[in-house]
């Protein structure tokens, strides 16, 4: 019987690899994640043979934990968000997990152990990241992948996401430049230093580190809160280049053909000596993967453009549904980011703009964050996250 599920189990594994290998050569895919039990060196020398055939390179990744306080954490704090539990007494599944790494630790080969792997291409983090062991890591995207594993941790955290207090060009509709903020606009920059104050230093905790653009109206808007601001360049509002200081109604009139392109492609459109989405979501690669470093909250001061990357990157919201998200003045996005997905809660701050230079495509429904009404209404939204795997199996990643 377990030989017949064996046989089973690999017949579905070829299938899905069948799958990815379609997608990867002829959908142009670039890089594929084939999450299955690869726990042997025979099974992953099936895996890698069997995509070397169509000219696939195979970075194979494995988790090592051998520390059972960090196993008995990541237990109880993620395996009641896997799809496997859902609707599961904790304790069943708890119990139930423990008897999975106790099957696998029966047949378990670590990489590297069979001189067979000696060329092949591999990362092994032990311990949650405490240690790092690379194997002929060759190539810009098999490099990519470790900058980002290695900056990667499973401590819990919070981010705190909002754009700057209303400034003037948002009034009088214009687009980028270096305006200062309104009246309006420097009440929320009381508010969020009120409200800061209210979740860290009134409950004996530290502040959180600030990052804000180095645009006037983000530094103004942390102003007040009594800790170190780091300014960045790549955290800067989307570039419109000739169309800095206009309206969208001065665009259309002046410059048609950039408002039907823009309105046509959103994601891809380069404002004339401008940016696009994708080349605003390709320059804040470095303040994720900082992001993602970090052990303690922290708190981002930014623009429009920016905080729909960052909140699209976490909450899983797609490149093409990116740019079309509505991300409102004066509300400040607290984000959990857990094993399997990530948690936020919406707050208004309760102040008062006018914003102006909103951008006239419409809105698709449902790609935007539901507004709350007050600090007390919470909205939690689920989605899926980057997996905090601590149980002992290798996983391969193909890229083309």
């Amino acid at each position: 019987a377990n030989e017949e599920g064996s046989m089973l189990r690999w017949q579905l594994a070829l299938e899905t690899m069948n799958d990815m290998t379609h997608w990867l050569l002829e959908d142009h895919g670039n890089v594929a994640v084939f999450d299955a039990t690869n726990s042997t060196y025979e099974r992953r020398q099936r895996v890698h043979d069997s995509l070397k055939e169509h000219g696939i390179r195979v970075l194979f990744l494995e988790s090592i934990c051998t520390d059972k306080s960090i196993v008995d954490r990541n237990i109880t704090a993620t395996k009641m968000f896997s799809p496997d539990y859902v609707g599961q007494d904790p304790e069943e599944a708890v119990t139930d997990f423990k008897k999975r790494i106790a099957n696998y630790e029966k047949a378990y080969e670590s990489l590297g152990m069979h001189p067979g792997e000696d060329d092949c291409s591999y990362l092994q983090t032990i311990n949650a990241g405490k240690r790092l062991v690379l194997n002929e890591i060759t190539g810009f995207i098999q490099g990519k992948i470790v900058s980002y594993l290695m900056n990667t941790h499973i401590m819990p955290r919070t981010i705190y996401l909002s754009r700057h207090g209303e400034s003037k060009w948002n009034v009088t509709g214009q687009l980028g430049g270096d305006p200062p903020l309104t009246e309006r606009g420097k009440s929320y920059a009381f508010k969020l230093a009120e409200f800061i104050n209210e979740e860290f230093l009134l409950q004996g905790k530290e502040l959180p580190i600030v990052w804000s653009s180095q645009l006037r109206r983000t530094r103004q808007t942390v102003e007040m809160i009594p800790t170190v601001n780091v300014c960045w360049r790549a955290l800067n509002e989307i570039d419109a280049g000739k169309c800095e200081g206009m309206t969208y109604d001065e665009i259309k009139k002046e410059m048609p053909e950039v408002a039907a392109a823009r309105k046509k492609d959103k994601l891809r459109y380069r404002y004339p000596q401008g940016e696009s989405y994708v080349d605003v979501i390709q320059r804040i690669e470095p303040v994720i993967l900082e992001l993602e470093r970090q052990r303690e909250p922290v708190l981002i001061v930014a623009h429009n453009a920016i905080i729909r990357a960052i909140y699209s990157y976490y909450m899983g919201v797609s490149q093409e549904e990116c740019p079309n998200l509505d991300i409102p003045l004066h509300h400040v996005f607290k984000i959990f980011p857990r094993a399997y997905k990530c948690d936020c809660e919406l707050i208004n701050l309760q102040v008062d703009n006018i914003y102006n230079n909103k951008t006239p495509e419409d809105t698709p429904k449902g790609n935007s964050p539901q507004q709350p009404s007050s600090r007390d209404d919470l909205h939690t939204y689920v989605s899926t996250h980057f997996e905090a795997m601590l149980d002992a199996h290798g996983n391969v990643l193909a890229e083309d």
